[in-house]
């Protein structure tokens, strides 16, 4: 069964990844609507662009490649922030609203998911219509997250870093849980998949933003640029233990 999978085992390597995919995708979708002023509607039009060619690529592969999946993965980062960004600021839903919507559609789609399937289990997965609600599922948890690390900064008042800090002993707790508790582990992945976006978010938003503001202000090419480079390393180390476990 694990030939026929097409996503990424759950490691510690795949949560690495997951941060610095959804902190480019952060820094990226920041960099399209706002540094180069491209505005939300046409950063939505451009990264839902990328999300579908390679959403295709993946969908239409024979099995998992890690270079086509984590493209995917931060195509929906990407898409994410911009379509959280959309709907809060240029329809007017506000953080609270946005959320609250995004949050409604993810769990839509994982009980469609589980009416489906019976099960929400995330590996492996071969089945084509399986895949598409995973991915539909991680888009919205994507935007979700952008969502959610905008309230607490903009909304709750914390600081870029201070959110970051929130979201990561979220994330924290959930790992002590799945290592010291019998909950549900597809309950915990989905948590931790959430709770990893608005990390990726604020810390994104860490290294951007204005000193003034309680950032770095690295700006969003630099930022972006570092994190591609990083999850450009880790996507080689994948093909190599993947290559290595089925040589």
């Amino acid at each position: 069964m694990k030939n026929l999978n097409k996503v990424a085992e759950i490691t510690l390597i795949f949560w690495l990844m997951k941060i610095i995919a959804t902190t480019l995708g952060e820094t990226l979708g920041d960099f399209l609507s706002m540094t180069l002023n491209l505005g939300y509607a046409v950063g939505i039009g451009i990264t839902a662009t990328f999300f579908l060619t390679v959403l295709l690529i993946q969908l239409y592969s024979k099995r998992y490649i890690p270079v086509f999946y984590w493209l995917v993965i931060i195509a929906t980062t990407t898409l994410g922030t911009e379509i959280s960004d959309f709907m809060d600021r240029s329809l007017n839903f506000g953080y609270t609203l946005g959320s609250i919507i995004l949050f409604a559609c993810l769990l839509t789609t994982l009980f469609l998911w589980h009416k489906k399937f019976k099960s929400l289990s995330v590996f492996p997965i071969f089945e084509r219509e399986k895949e598409i609600l995973y991915w539909i599922a991680i888009l919205f948890s994507n935007s979700l997250g952008t969502a959610f690390g905008d309230y607490l900064s903009d909304v709750v008042g914390m600081s870029y870093l201070n959110g970051a800090l929130v979201t990561a002993s979220i994330i924290l707790i959930v790992v002590l849980l799945h290592y010291f508790t019998k909950i549900n582990q597809i309950v915990l992945f989905w948590i931790a998949f959430i709770f990893t976006r608005p990390f990726g978010a604020t810390f994104g938003d860490f290294l951007t933003k204005p000193i003034t503001k309680g950032g770095l202000d690295l700006g969003t090419l630099n930022a972006s640029i570092v994190s591609i480079i990083l999850i450009s390393i880790l996507i080689f180390v994948s093909h190599k233990r993947l290559n290595t476990k089925t040589a």
